[in-house]
C-alpha cells in the first residue's frame, strides 16, 4: 500500500512564504511524476505545478516566478516553495504522484490535503 503524507500548511499574511513537503511510503518500485494541486474553497481542484522524475517541471500561469516544485527522488519527497503568497492562493493543497508497483503497473495516489491560508 502506498500513502502520501503531506506537511508544512498554516496561515500567512500577504507576501509571506510557506513550504510544503509530501513524502511517498510504502512498497513500491519507484514514483515517477509528480505533482501539487489546490482547491479554492467552492471550486475545482486545479494543477500548481507539477514535476517530473528527470526534473522538468511545470508550474500554471498564476504561480510562475513564486512557486518552485523541486524533488528529493531519494527520500521520494516532493517539495513546494511558495513565495509571495497572496489571498488567491488559498485552499487545501494535495500531493499527487504517479507510482510504479511490482515494476510495471502506474497508479495514481493522492495525499490527504494541507490547508494553506493566506490572509492579513
Amino acid at each position: 500500500q502506498v500513502q502520501l503524507v503531506e506537511s508544512g500548511g498554516g496561515s500567512v499574511q500577504p507576501g509571506g512564504s510557506l513550504r510544503l513537503s509530501c513524502a511517498a511510503s510504502g512498497i513500491f518500485s519507484k514514483v515517477n511524476g509528480m505533482a501539487w494541486y489546490r482547491q479554492a474553497p467552492g471550486k475545482q481542484r486545479e494543477l500548481v505545478a507539477a514535476i517530473s522524475s528527470g526534473g522538468t517541471t511545470n508550474y500554471a500561469d498564476s504561480e510562475k516566478g513564486r512557486f518552485t516544485i523541486s524533488r528529493d527522488n531519494a527520500k521520494n519527497t516532493v517539495y513546494l516553495q511558495m513565495n509571495s503568497l497572496k489571498p488567491e492562493d488559498t485552499g487545501v493543497y494535495y500531493c499527487n504522484a504517479a507510482v510504479v508497483v511490482r515494476s510495471i503497473y502506474e497508479y495514481s495516489y493522492w495525499g490527504q490535503g494541507t490547508q494553506v491560508t493566506v490572509s492579513s
